[in-house]
């Protein structure tokens, strides 16, 4: 369940990220700062089972390739081949540290 929070994070905060760009109005802006606080909790879920280190690197590696697919695709930002390789190598990072990092024990401090 650990790893399902670190992808909700990543994804609302896509929507936060969103938002942040594009929030014109007083309900886009309360609906924004929701965002933040809903991945901001999710992440914090996170963490109490996999080492913060390790969530921190997913969510932003994976939130933030999301972010570059989500304005080429649905804004229609220009990417290069090249940007589209090397956010690939991003979601490969983030594949790879999932695959090679387990559940953190319980009272185990990261360090």
């Amino acid at each position: 369940m650990a790893w399902g929070f670190v992808v909700l994070a990543a994804a609302v905060e896509v929507v936060w990220v969103v938002g942040l760009r594009h929030a014109d109005t007083p309900l886009e802006w309360a609906g924004t700062i929701a965002a933040i606080i809903f991945s901001f909790y999710f992440i914090i879920k996170a963490c109490e089972t996999i080492p913060s280190g390790t969530v921190y690197a997913v969510f932003t590696g994976s939130g933030a390739a999301a972010i570059v697919l989500v304005d080429y695709l649905i804004f229609g930002t220009h990417l290069k081949p090249a940007g589209l390789l090397f956010v690939g190598l991003i979601l490969i990072g983030v594949v790879g540290i999932k695959l090679t990092t387990g559940p953190q024990a319980p009272g185990q401090e990261e360090g």
